[in-house]
């Protein structure tokens, strides 16, 4: 009884000891028993998604406040795409750089009063090289003033439903005297980055690695750099001062893969890249790319055609199909036929006859077209006559 005692106790300990010192505080969104898992590093907060579906791959305190820095500028450069996008500005508008703009410290591209550059120039300078300078001078651009722009990028926010962010600056500066700071989230960031990779200008400068400006009198460098070091690294955004620590809204792009991570607070530049590229790159070995529907591949039984001589014929699927899926849950892709029971002639070629409906579960993913390979026409009026009572 005695030795019984003593064996369960050394279990116990044993037990408590692994639990205590192996396993990470960090964890899966989704049943950790399927996938690894990710030792903490040394920052406050990340998160990984899958950029596409917006699944939580990992997280880490990633609904807690932290100062963005420099990752401000992002929701900057979601309301220059979004204006973009309903022409009410142009990459061409000619911007005259203001007294305030010029003066604005930190990282910048040395802008000075009354010269003049294009939106996208400065854009450039803004996403590659993180220049304060510019995005002053393109907040007062596309809506009068930097305290105008501060308020459309904090109801901006609310829309898209940043709970945790509350921006004060359009450059993510430290606050100065009797002024808040920035706050933002690892999950708010991620989230404001999908929005952002939806626009092509912003993968193409952000995979920059240096460009030149003011003809070539001085050279942005991207302060993201996992560009050129990463594979498929094209975005998003560093930021750092000294109280926020170092921080990066990472994104990559694999096969038509994309994710998205979050690292804050980190301890140096080299901890944000290493632990931003630690995760990608656990969360892109996390997925396999499964052919669901094949081009050409028959789909279902043959269909009764009414009215011909013939009488059936077979549809077959338009398109390719392939997801991403977690390794492990293939089995939770499925197909579904719909295909009509009889077809009235005349059958057309090429012309769509029913569908493959692809599910991830419960939820459609996919609807692709099935359609006939021949052309069947339609009988005589004899013919359809007699064969009604055969």
């Amino acid at each position: 009884m005695k030795r019984k005692v003593i064996g369960a106790l050394f279990f116990f300990c044993v037990w408590t000891v692994l639990f205590t010192f192996y396993l990470p505080a960090g964890a899966f969104a989704e049943d950790p028993g399927t996938k690894p898992l990710i030792q903490d590093g040394d920052y406050t907060s990340s998160i990984m998604i899958n950029a596409d579906t917006g699944d939580l791959l990992y997280e880490k305190n990633i609904h807690e406040k932290h100062p963005p820095a420099s990752m401000v500028k992002m929701m900057l450069m979601l309301l220059v795409m979004e204006k973009l996008k309903d022409h009410s500005i142009a990459l061409t508008d000619q911007i005259t750089v203001s007294a305030r703009a010029s003066k604005t410290g930190g990282s910048q591209a040395y802008l000075k009063q009354g010269e003049v550059f294009s939106l996208e120039e400065l854009m450039k300078a803004i996403v590659i090289h993180s220049a304060n300078d510019a995005s002053v001078a393109v907040a007062e651009h596309i809506l009068g003033s930097v305290e105008g722009c501060v308020d459309l990028m904090n109801r901006r926010a609310q829309e898209l439903g940043l709970k945790d962010t509350i921006y004060h600056s359009v450059d993510g500066l430290p606050p100065e005297k009797n002024q808040e700071p920035d706050l933002s989230s690892a999950y708010d960031l991620a989230m404001l980055g999908r929005e952002l990779v939806k626009y092509p200008n912003i993968l193409e400068w952000g995979s920059t690695k240096s460009a030149p400006f003011r003809d070539g009198k001085f050279i942005l460098v991207n302060t993201n750099k996992l560009i050129g070091n990463f594979p498929g690294a094209d975005g998003i955004k560093t930021g750092y001062y000294r109280a926020a620590g170092f921080g990066l809204t990472a994104s990559a792009s694999r096969d038509g893969l994309r994710m998205i991570s979050v690292v804050l607070g980190a301890k140096t530049n080299k901890d944000r890249m290493r632990e931003s590229a630690r995760l990608l790159s656990v969360g892109f070995n996390m997925y396999k790319k499964v052919q669901v529907v094949k081009k050409g591949e028959t789909i279902g039984k043959e269909v009764p055609v009414s009215g011909a001589k013939v009488k059936s014929t077979i549809l077959v699927a338009a398109d390719d199909f392939s997801v991403f899926v977690l390794r492990g849950a293939e089995s939770s892709l499925s197909k579904v036929i719909d295909a009509p029971s009889v077809i009235e002639a005349p059958v057309i070629k090429g012309k769509p006859y029913g569908s493959i409906i692809v599910k991830n579960g419960e939820k459609e993913i996919a609807k692709i077209q099935a359609l006939s390979q021949e052309e069947i026409p339609r009988a005589n009026f004899f013919y359809r006559m007699i064969s009604k009572f055969l």
